[in-house]
């Protein structure tokens, strides 16, 4: 079996911001591809997995980069199964440079779920045996969680429309990186670059659904983020991470 899988990926003009950096979104596309091919590569087909019902849903995920991967510069994700615990599977991600270089690493928190019934299934309804890879990137992480206390504003309001919905019917999970980046105002943009990621994904937002974005000011270096419905419902919560350049 295949313990751990690498994937290749050139960063392109569409992945890339204004400055000439991946875009947030795009990398967590390409981890999220990665995890696909993994899969893949154990002979577990997502054709198959669709007509079982079958779905994959990121619970957690928290990522930190050293460097940011500019347009045009080819990159290798590492990833692998770190096993499951209770009804939550643990993955890791390492990003390397075209030098072998590491520039990055990711920890996140998944379960399967119906994808019919919208309910989280055991891994025991995993049908297939994915290997535990014993190498790591960290401690797994917990969930983002606003601080007790901090004050939040409303930055935007924005619906959820075709451009945003997966294969999976709900809105994909590297667009709240955008969401979340959009809080950010030019001269924010202009500044230190963010290079850590930390989000928890608390109810699945589908097509039509209304997303108030809040935000917090800088705190240590840390901008809060939360989305959420006119009635109260917590879409997620996300923390970006700004590190002196």
């Amino acid at each position: 079996m295949v313990e751990k899988w690498t994937e290749t990926y050139t960063i392109q003009s569409v992945d890339a911001d204004f400055r000439g950096d991946c875009r947030w979104s795009s990398l967590l596309s390409i981890m999220q591809r990665a995890a696909d091919k993994h899969i893949e590569a154990l002979g577990i087909d997502r054709e198959e997995m669709i007509e079982r019902g079958l779905g994959w849903m990121l619970i957690t995920l928290e990522a930190d980069m050293t460097s940011i991967p500019r347009d045009m510069e080819t990159i290798h994700v590492e990833t692998w199964s770190r096993g499951s615990k209770g009804v939550l599977w643990h993955r890791d991600y390492r990003i390397m440079n075209d030098h072998g270089e590491q520039v990055g690493g990711a920890r996140s928190v998944w379960t399967l779920v119906d994808i019919q019934k919208r309910k989280i299934l055991r891994p025991s309804m995993f049908p297939y045996d994915v290997p535990i890879g014993q190498d790591s990137v960290g401690e797994l992480p917990s969930k983002a969680v606003l601080p007790e206390g901090i004050e939040l504003g409303e930055a935007y309001t924005t619906v959820v429309r075709y451009s945003g919905i997966d294969v999976n019917g709900h809105l994909n999970n590297a667009r709240y990186a955008d969401l979340c980046m959009d809080v950010l105002d030019e001269p924010e943009l202009q500044g230190d670059k963010v290079t850590g990621f930390k989000i928890t994904y608390n109810h699945e937002a589908r097509l039509k659904d209304t997303i108030i974005v809040r935000r917090s000011g800088e705190t240590g270096g840390r901008i809060f983020v939360q989305g959420v419905s006119p009635e109260g419902t917590n879409f997620f919560e996300a923390a970006l991470v700004k590190r002196k350049q």
